[in-house]
């Protein structure tokens, strides 16, 4: 009896486009019909909704954008939260003590860079379980901003928005987009940056090469160790970046793990953007948005616990990723330590 197999069918172009984008695309149409229906209600509450959508965003994608890197070259990071604290902590203190803002900025990209280089050192030459590395970072971010944390000290200021001209006045769209301080500028900037970097660049195929298949890029010539650790300090440097976002632009002060699990937010965002920093910016803004949200329901005059309306970002995050986790494509290799042969 002779032995056949029958092959799936393949999905049309347009089912298969439907199959991988559907979902977004219809909650991108939602969150703009409830913007446009908003704004013909109350324009001045709509762009105050669209202008903290994209505050809130910031620190977001930049901590997606760090575990993007990583992931990419098959190294989880977990510690994109502690990378954040230490950031935002290191950038408030040289604020305190220098009152340069510009050197408090790099003070914090330069934290999160060298603790970028911890977890690649932990993980690549150590070959330690990420996870477990990632959580080293987080517990000592948080132990070390706590103890060494004087109530009382004051920063020299903080950054300002830089209105882009006639743009700035744009209706709905100007004042969110065009009336933001320098490192939300730079946070649009390091979008298309990453992105042409990683998929255009002869360093982003050695990336998603070291990420999908480490021994035959190794056969090939790549340094895998050096992939790898490069881009984890890169990562570790934009989630610094997001640290100095927090302190040195949104609040000008510092508090107590005042990330507040943004770093594992970022983690959501990034599976949810399906390991891609456009997708990650996408996600992050409806992130944003359901925060920006969820701020203004507690000022309204709304029946429930201010509780339950805090939930909603968080609730939000379980169901995107219940929903989306199984359907993302992760890097073969991704949590894997490389051992030369």
């Amino acid at each position: 009896m002779q032995n056949t197999t029958t092959l799936p069918t393949p999905l049309s172009p347009w089912r298969q486009f439907t199959k991988q984008w559907g979902t977004t695309i219809f909650i991108i149409l939602a969150v703009v019909g409830i913007t446009i229906w908003q704004y013909i209600l109350n324009a001045r509450v709509t762009e105050a909704v669209l202008a903290s959508t994209i505050r809130q965003a910031t620190p977001l994608v930049l901590g997606a954008l760090c575990g993007l890197l990583g992931e990419r070259s098959a190294v989880i990071n977990i510690g994109i939260e502690g990378q954040m604290l230490l950031g935002a902590f290191v950038g408030f203190l040289a604020n305190v003590w220098t009152g340069n803002l510009l050197f408090a900025v790099f003070a914090a990209i330069l934290t999160g860079a060298l603790f970028g280089l911890l977890l690649a050192y932990m993980s690549v030459t150590l070959k330690m379980d990420q996870i477990i590395g990632g959580t080293v970072i987080n517990i000592l971010a948080l132990g070390l901003t706590g103890y060494f944390y004087q109530v009382g000290l004051t920063t020299k200021g903080k950054l300002l928005p830089i209105p882009l001209g006639p743009l700035a006045d744009i209706p709905i769209i100007g004042p969110a987009l065009f009336n933001n301080p320098p490192i939300t500028y730079a946070t649009f900037i390091l979008v298309f940056v990453v992105h042409y970097v990683l998929f255009h660049t002869k360093w982003g195929l050695r990336t998603r090469a070291v990420g999908e298949h480490p021994r035959a890029a190794d056969t090939l010539g790549v340094d895998v160790y050096k992939v790898r650790y490069v881009n984890v300090i890169l990562g570790g440097a934009i989630a610094g970046l997001a640290g100095a976002f927090l302190t040195l632009e949104a609040v000008g002060s510092f508090e107590r793990a005042m990330t507040n699990g943004r770093g594992f937010v970022a983690l959501a965002v990034m599976i949810f953007g399906k390991f891609t920093p456009f997708g990650a910016w996408g996600a992050a803004l409806l992130f944003g948005f359901a925060n920006a949200m969820q701020t203004q329901l507690q000022f309204a005059d709304i029946k429930i616990a201010h509780q339950f309306i805090g939930m909603l970002p968080y609730v939000l995050t379980i169901v995107v990723l219940s929903g989306f986790v199984g359907r993302t494509h992760v890097p073969a290799a991704d949590g894997v330590p490389y051992d030369k042969e």
